[in-house]
């Protein structure tokens, strides 16, 4: 295919298809094989590895600091406490504020350099999901070129955009924010453990009795919330999709009167969304504050038997372990350590689930960049050269699937040169013959020869680059007229893009456009008329030169006038070459130099017109059936 064929249009989905928010970590759907998803995604970490032990040791220097504040904060208060009870008791002559201000300095460092190996661990681990999310969208970028077209036509748009955007956003978000806080929670609940334990080990077991209550209570809400979340997800995209759908035919729906209809699939889509949302995001609204009454029963019992260890000895089991007394500043300590215990459970619970989503998003990245690719190319394949343009078709059998032929034993040959039109009714596999020449997909049986050599010896895109292409549905992209006329030859001057306008008979309608030929197409093409982007995609086919020309009804959205000076311009440039005509209109092909009459996947009739009219045959009733439609 000639370079200016590989373009394709701009399809873009609505903006920001993410989740609509929810408690972190509840995913919309479960990877079907977690660990090995995981592992694989470890791999891809394996570059990576120094970076990330680097940021897992900062995580962990990071936690630690700030674990040790609290402990040296009630160092202060303790001196503090006791200064005043000194100085009432007459025994202190009150509150040493030396020693108070250099715990509370050394308090202050402490938490500096806690942040500052923070930063740098969030520095880091923001690099690495980046450097990640960039590796995985330049594969995926490459992997789109070397996949068949058949796995485009069993695949929306939107399911393929969605593994570019949405599924690479949530691996990278992840890996840049889930992986520190886990280590950072599980730090966390190790390192608050131990202080709490140094201060009082009862406490301790108080606090650690409270968790499973809190534990219970949140998993029976996720379990609970789970498949609200998942008819969420679905429900928005079915909204999406609708939405989308009635953007992008906005002009057919205005036209046939269709905003009534619209309006109520999307109410109904919306009101189905709307119920579930609504339970979804209210039933995790309940975490925190289910999280925070049962933590607050920590505080009360925290409060209580600190207070009554505060004031007086503990003996407990006829006197063999004695509780002494606790200060009031461990107290204050510890209080501060319920809370740093109980967020970090609560956040390792989220990360567990988050860590779902992230498999389930990176499962749907591998399974795209695994996906079967096209046949690989010949290990010698041939280079003819100049191509001459003689083609065969050889006993071409061909169907989109396997099991259901449309191509049945096609075979015809064409000299260099000669200008050959394919005709038939819709369905017969005009267009489907120039997508086997281009080798859009391989034939299942028989073969097409180019030159003498089998197309499948050919690499794709020296076999691509010696034809040239104009399709009834133009394929323009978002840039000025000059860009997009020059894809069909990258290294072609301003004055080559220019001469090739006026053969296509384009460049007085570029001149009368605001900035001519620097004038930027919008990604939707609509700035111009259908006609006018029909003269641009000539103009590109003329300049790429190609030596084999395939016009699949070039001139079907142009007025009779244009469609003749451009019939005039298509005769001066397919001579000399071998050209492909795939024409509805009959009367547009009559000079061609052979007629191949296609009904259901084969040739019925072949000849030139003269000839097949005096056949009286299939063709002839195709041609005499135009002119009496005409008629009428």
């Amino acid at each position: 295919m000639s370079k200016q064929n590989s373009f394709q249009p701009k399809h873009r989905g609505p903006a920001g298809h993410g989740p609509m928010g929810g408690p972190p970590g509840v995913p919309g759907e479960k990877a079907k094989n977690f660990k090995g998803t995981m592992k694989h995604l470890l791999r891809y970490l394996k570059p990576f590895l120094p970076s990330v032990i680097v940021v897992l040791i900062f995580a962990v220097a990071s936690t630690v600091f700030m674990i040790i504040g609290p402990k040296i904060l009630g160092n202060a208060t303790t001196e503090i406490f006791n200064g005043v009870m000194g100085k009432l008791a007459g025994t202190s002559a009150g509150i040493n504020f030396e020693a108070v201000g250099s715990t509370l300095l050394l308090l202050l460092l402490l938490y500096l350099v806690s942040a500052v190996f923070s930063y740098l661990q969030n520095f880091l681990m923001t690099g690495v999901s980046m450097k990640l999310t960039y590796r995985f969208r330049r594969e995926i970028s490459e992997k789109i070129n070397r996949l068949p077209l058949s796995y485009f036509d069993t695949r929306t748009h939107g399911e393929v955009l969605s593994r570019v955007t949405n599924d690479i956003d949530t691996v990278s978000n992840s890996l840049n924010q889930s992986l520190t806080q886990l280590i950072t929670a599980v730090t966390s609940i190790i390192g608050v453990l131990i202080m709490m334990l140094s201060i009082s080990w009862l406490l301790t077991l108080v606090t650690v009795i409270i968790i499973p209550v809190a534990l219970l209570l949140v998993s029976a809400i996720v379990k609970r919330s789970q498949k609200y979340f998942i008819g969420q997800q679905r429900y928005l995209g079915e909204v999406n999709g609708h939405v989308e759908e009635m953007y992008a035919g906005h002009n057919v729906m205005k036209a046939f009167n269709g905003e009534e209809k619209s309006i109520e699939k999307f109410d109904g889509l919306n009101e189905k969304l709307y119920k579930v949302a609504w339970k979804s995001q209210f039933l995790s609204g309940l975490m925190m504050p289910v999280m925070g009454f049962v933590g607050n029963l920590g505080y009360v019992a925290v409060c209580v038997l600190g207070g009554f260890l505060a004031v007086q000895d503990l003996v407990f089991f006829g006197g063999f372990i004695t509780v002494g007394r606790i200060a009031v500043g461990d107290i204050q300590a510890f209080i501060q350590y319920v809370r740093l215990f109980n967020q970090p459970i609560a956040q390792t619970m989220n990360i567990a689930n988050v860590f779902q989503s992230t498999a389930a998003a990176a499962e749907r990245v591998f399974e795209f960049l695994n996906e079967p690719e096209e046949i690989p190319e010949k290990e010698n394949p041939v280079h003819p050269g100049e191509i001459q343009g003689h083609v065969a078709f050889k006993n071409v059998h061909f169907g989109y699937l396997p099991e259901k032929t449309i191509i049945n034993d096609f075979s015809a040959e064409v000299e260099p040169g000669r200008k050959v039109a394919i005709v038939g009714p819709t369905g017969a596999g005009k267009t489907t013959m120039v997508k086997l020449l281009l080798r859009y997909y391989d034939v299942n049986g028989g073969a097409i020869l180019l030159d003498g050599h089998d197309i499948r010896d050919f690499r794709r895109d020296e076999l691509r680059d010696a034809f040239g292409m104009v399709l009834q549905d133009t394929w323009l992209f978002k840039g000025t007229i000059m860009e997009n006329i020059r894809y069909g030859r990258l290294g072609a001057s301003d004055e080559e893009v220019i001469a090739a306008a006026k053969a296509a008979h384009a460049d007085h309608f570029i001149r009368t456009l605001p900035d001519g030929y620097q004038m930027e197409i919008n990604e939707e093409s609509s700035n111009i008329s259908q006609g006018q982007k029909q003269l641009l995609t000539i103009a590109r086919a003329i300049l790429a030169d190609p030596a084999v020309l395939i016009l699949d009804e070039a001139t079907s959205s142009v007025d009779t006038r244009t469609e003749v000076r451009i019939q005039k311009a298509m005769e001066n440039l397919m001579k000399g070459r071998t050209s492909f005509i795939i024409a509805h209109r009959l009367s547009t092909i009559r000079d061609a130099d052979i007629i191949l009459v296609m009904r259901d996947g084969d040739i019925v009739e072949q000849g030139s017109h003269d000839e097949l009219i005096a056949q009286n045959g299939f063709y002839a009733t195709l041609y005499n059936s135009q002119f009496e439609s005409a008629a009428g």
